[in-house]
C-alpha cells in the first residue's frame, strides 16, 4: 500500500476505500479547522487527475464521468481514451456521483458536499454543504422539542412516554449542536435521483438527505430510519421497478417502496459492513456486497437474501452491470469478479497492481473504465488491463 493510498484509506483498515474517507474527516479536528477553506475554494486544474484518486465513475452514454480527491472531476468523451477535468467549486474528496439523464447529474463528498450539473459534467455548482446539513438538523430537532412540549403540556405534564421522548430529542438536540461547533465534517457517501428533481444523498453518521426540487433545498430525512446507533449508510440505490435500497456499516440495510417516504428496516443476511448496492436487470434484483467478499442477492427488492460465492475474501467495493447477465464487481488488493449468469455465480481475478479499485462501469460489453488508486484504467470484464 503506498502512502497516498494509506493517507486516504488506512484509518479504518479494511472497510470500504471510498467509506474509509470518513476517517479522514471525522477522527481528528484537521478537516473541520480547514473545512471553510476546502467548501470555498475551487479544484485545481492537474494533468494528473485520471492518474490519480478516483472513487466513482458513471456512463452517461457518450460521455464518462469519474470523481475523487481534491474536488476532481473529469470526463470523457472518447471511450476513457483521454479526460478533460471539469470546473469544481470545491477541492473536498469526492465520493460518488448519479446522473439522471444525459446532462443532469449530482456528485457528493466530504464537508457534506453536494454538487450539481447541468450540462453532463463539463461544470459543477455547489448546492449543499455540510454547514447547511447541521443548521437543518437543528431547526428540525428543535421544532420537534417544541412539539413535545406543547403535547406535554396537553396531557398536563403528565404523560411519563412523552416525558421521555422529550428527554431523547433534547440530547439528540444536544449532539446536532456539537456537530455544528465541530464544522461541516461529516461525508456524503453516496447520492441516487429517481427523478430529475427527487433524489437522496446519503453518508456519515446515518445522513440521510432528500430534495424534491432538483436539489435546490435538502431537507434531513434521517428520522425515517430505525438507525438509533447512527451507523454509517454507505450505498443508495434505485432498483428496476422503483424500490430504493440503502445498505451501511454493522450490516443494516433499508428498503423504501414508496419513493423513500417510509422505510423498512431489512433482516440483514450478515453483521459486517456492507458497501455497495447493485441494482440488477430483473425487476427488483440486486446484489449487495462488502467485507470479506460477502456477496448476497434479492429478487424481491430485500424481503429475502441468498448467499452468493463471491470466490474471494477481499472486500468488495463496486460493480457494474452490462445491461445483460454480465455482471464485474471489485475491491480491494486488485480483486475483479465477474459473472455470466446474472449474478447467480463468480469467478475471481486478481490484477497485477494489487491495487485498491472502488468503482467500475462498462463501456461496451469488453470494455470496462476501472477507478481507484491509481485514477482510471481500462480493463476487461475480468480487470485485465486493455
Amino acid at each position: 500500500m503506498n502512502s497516498i493510498f494509506h493517507r486516504c484509506f488506512g484509518l479504518l483498515g479494511g472497510r470500504k476505500l471510498a467509506q474509509v474517507f470518513i476517517g479522514a474527516s471525522v477522527v481528528g479536528s484537521s478537516f473541520s479547522l480547514q473545512a471553510t477553506d476546502v467548501l470555498n475554494t475551487p479544484s485545481y486544474p492537474s494533468e494528473l487527475a485520471s492518474e490519480y484518486l478516483l472513487v466513482d465513475i458513471e456512463n452517461l452514454g457518450q460521455r464518462l464521468v469519474a470523481v475523487g480527491a481534491r474536488g476532481h472531476i473529469i470526463h470523457s468523451d472518447s471511450r476513457g481514451s483521454s479526460w478533460q477535468q471539469a470546473d469544481v467549486p470545491v477541492s473536498v474528496l469526492l465520493t460518488a456521483v448519479d446522473f439522471v439523464s444525459s446532462d443532469k447529474g449530482w456528485a457528493v463528498g466530504h464537508g457534506g458536499v453536494i454538487l450539481h450539473s447541468n450540462d453532463g459534467g463539463l461544470s459543477w455548482v455547489k448546492q449543499f454543504d455540510g454547514n447547511q446539513a447541521n443548521q437543518s438538523i437543528i431547526e428540525q430537532a428543535e421544532a420537534y422539542i417544541a412539539e413535545l412540549e406543547f403535547e406535554l403540556d396537553e396531557s398536563g405534564g403528565s404523560d411519563e412516554d412523552l416525558e421521555y421522548e422529550l428527554e431523547d430529542a433534547q440530547y439528540a438536540l444536544e449532539d446536532a449542536e456539537l456537530d455544528a461547533e465541530i464544522g461541516a465534517s461529516k461525508p456524503f457517501l453516496d447520492v441516487a435521483f429517481l427523478t430529475d428533481t427527487h433524489g437522496f444523498a446519503v453518508g456519515a453518521y446515518g445522513f440521510l438527505f432528500e430534495t424534491t426540487d432538483g436539489g435546490r433545498t435538502w431537507e434531513n430525512a434521517g428520522d425515517r430510519l430505525d438507525n438509533l446507533d447512527r451507523f454509517h449508510l454507505n450505498a443508495i440505490k434505485v432498483l428496476e421497478g422503483g424500490n430504493l435500497i440503502i445498505a451501511g456499516e454493522a450490516g443494516v440495510l433499508f428498503t423504501s417502496s414508496d419513493k423513500g417516504q417510509s422505510w423498512d428496516t431489512v433482516n440483514s443476511p450478515y453483521e459486517g459492513s456492507f458497501f455497495g448496492v447493485l441494482p440488477l436487470k430483473d425487476k427488483n434484483s440486486a446484489l449487495v456486497f462488502g467485507l470479506r467478499g460477502n456477496l448476497f442477492k434479492t429478487v424481491n427488492a430485500g424481503r429475502s437474501w441468498s448467499k452468493v460465492d463471491s470466490g474471494t475474501e477481499s472486500s468488495l467495493m463496486g460493480g457494474a452491470l452490462d445491461g445483460n447477465k454480465q455482471i464485474s464487481i471489485t475491491g480491494n488488493a486488485g480483486t475483479v469478479i465477474v459473472s455470466n449468469d446474472g449474478g447467480e455465480t463468480f469467478s475471481s481475478y486478481s490484477r497485477a497492481d494489487r491495487l485498491g479499485h472502488t468503482a467500475m462501469v462498462y463501456i461496451t460489453r469488453d470494455r470496462l473504465a476501472l477507478v481507484g488508486e491509481s485514477g482510471v484504467e481500462l480493463v476487461s470484464p475480468s480487470g485485465k488491463n486493455l
